[in-house]
């Protein structure tokens, strides 16, 4: 197996580059992993390369609009939209992959699974996030990205600090080098989310209205699922992780300690541990 992964590009129904990383044996049974919004698909930590080492293919992918992916010309981020692109990616691995969808990754899953005739997943891991979501946490999220989201940030330092404010709970890094990694630095020398700031402006993005295809999705789910929550998350509450459960009896669910609503990067750990715990029992 490779040390490092291979890149790989994707199309999206409407003709955009959608990039990924490969880790793993080419034989291995995929896992696609889709981040939340405005994340990268650098937001996994160790988990794709972990899951590559216990012999299953993992795809990370940039969601349409970040990291190296397209942007999108008509702005158009819409739930649906990003269902089609989930959808188009998993024709093109060529058999139903576990997928792993984190905040809008999870949602894309959801609405794709809706629209879909049968299951295009072999099983769903949803990381901090459920059909119904806590508005006040949403709205704390759409703050975070739009604070900065025009003038940018001078330094890594000022970043680390913005990143320290809104993630008390997590500890800040000595090397702020990793951060370049979901930042592009601008031609006025100065740095920006890597995403398109259309994903937080458009008329076309996602929102909160569009949970009850949502619901009926996760009613009909017959596909093994796991709810990964952060304890300290406030977007996905205990009374949203009960529903969800409600909806789909036979899911499982793990409540990690110590992360809020970015699971993976808060306990990394203890997030992959649980995934391929799941994976393990597929």
């Amino acid at each position: 197996m490779q040390n490092e992964p291979q890149r790989r590009d994707f199309s999206s129904a409407d003709g955009l580059k959608l990039v990924a990383d490969v880790w793993g044996p080419p034989g291995g049974r995929p896992v696609l992993l889709q981040h939340g919004g405005g994340q990268t698909r650098y937001a996994w930590g160790n988990t794709a390369k972990q899951l590559a080492e216990a012999g299953w293919l993992a795809i990370s992918l940039d969601l349409r609009g970040h990291g190296d992916s397209d942007w999108d010309p008509g702005e158009d981020y819409s739930l649906e939209t990003y269902a089609r692109d989930t959808a188009s990616v998993v024709s093109q691995i060529g058999q139903p992959p576990i997928l792993v969808g984190a905040s809008l990754g999870g949602l894309a899953a959801l609405r794709a699974l809706d629209l879909a005739e049968g299951s295009p997943f072999a099983a769903l891991v949803l990381v901090d996030v459920t059909p119904t979501l806590n508005k006040a946490g949403a709205d704390n999220i759409i703050r975070f990205m739009g604070a900065n989201m025009a003038d940018g940030f001078a330094t890594l330092e000022d970043v680390a600090d913005s990143i320290a404010e809104y993630l008390p709970h997590r500890k800040r890094p000595t090397n702020l080098d990793g951060l370049k990694k979901n930042l592009r630095l601008g031609d006025d020398g100065r740095y920006r989310w890597h995403w398109d700031p259309a994903f937080v402006t458009s008329r076309r993005r996602v929102t909160g209205d569009q949970n009850n295809p949502l619901i009926e999705a996760s009613r009909r789910m017959r596909i093994p699922a796991l709810l990964v929550r952060g304890r300290m998350s406030d977007l996905v509450t205990m009374e949203n992780a009960r529903e969800f459960l409600d909806l789909v009896p036979h899911a499982k669910f793990v409540d990690v300690s110590g992360a809020g609503h970015m699971v993976a990067g808060d306990r990394n750990d203890a997030f992959t541990d649980a995934v391929v715990e799941f994976l393990g029992e597929l």
